[in-house]
């Protein structure tokens, strides 16, 4: 556990500031999956929301960039699949379980946030460390501008609001906890079986390996390297929901279920 070397996530993609359209936002994304069906575009969903009254005591601009800038890159991706797998979930299996998953879906829509998470959460964390500090949040994204990887070099007035994004969303998410003397302690974030299942069955329909599941850096999020990615499929594996064969360096995996919305129904059952 607790990976020492990290590939960036999503290859050379730039940073962005779009964190500042909403950080975790739990409570709104379950209330505008409830809104969305299949096929549904973030603009039309927009719309939904903003006449159905379920958002009432938000602005009609603030709506906006919570659907255009943070559900919608988030979970109508990939014609919206990550929304038809929540929308099956939410409701029956349990909050620590939404709260992975949402977590995982924002950080493959903000590279900045994946990148945070494994360079400076888990190298806290795997160092000993009680707290992530706002001067760590600072220096990894001063860093980050350095090697170029924002469009334009950021103003420190920039960096230090991106900054407290990411110590934000990563409390709301549960990996931190509240602010205290310019730091967040850090709460141990352990994945669950649930997540364990979508993200290894997410890879495998991409048309991903065996060995490629267990060696993919998504892991990372989590702080797993591949021989704990292989301790936590065989824990599936004693539920059922796959079967697991492993020696020396190779692995292979049985899958059972043919889509992901078929695994979806089997897990919000139980």
């Amino acid at each position: 556990m607790l990976p020492v070397l990290h590939r960036s996530l999503a290859g050379e993609a730039p940073y962005t500031t779009q964190l500042g359209a909403g950080l975790g936002l739990i409570t709104e994304t379950v209330r505008l999956l409830d809104l969305w069906e299949p096929g549904i575009s973030g603009q039309r969903l927009l719309r939904i929301a903003l006449e159905s009254g379920a958002f009432a005591t938000i602005s009609a601009r603030r709506l906006r960039n919570i659907v255009i800038e943070a559900f919608a890159p988030r979970y109508l991706v990939d014609h919206g699949r990550p929304a038809r797998l929540l929308k099956i979930l939410v409701g029956r299996i349990p909050q620590p379980d939404l709260r992975q998953m949402l977590f995982l879906y924002s950080c493959r829509a903000n590279p900045i946030l994946a990148d945070f998470i494994c360079e400076v959460y888990w190298q806290r964390y795997g160092a000993g460390a009680q707290a992530v500090t706002k001067d760590d949040a600072r220096s990894f994204i001063r860093r980050a501008v350095g090697r170029g990887r924002t469009t334009t070099r950021w103003a420190e007035s920039t960096i230090i609001r991106v900054s407290n994004y990411l110590l934000g969303i990563s409390a709301d998410y549960g990996l931190l906890g509240t602010m205290r003397a310019d730091a967040r302690a850090i709460i141990p974030f352990r994945i669950t079986p649930v997540t364990t299942s979508v993200l290894a069955h997410e890879l495998h329909f991409r048309g991903l390996g065996d060995s490629a599941v267990v060696h993919h850096p998504e892991w990372c999020l989590f702080g797993l390297e591949p021989a704990d990615v292989l301790q936590e499929l065989k824990r599936l594996a004693l539920r059922g929901e796959i079967i697991v064969q492993s020696a020396a360096a190779i692995t292979q995996i049985g899958w059972k279920y043919k889509s992901m919305e078929e695994l979806a129904h089997v897990l919000a059952e139980g």
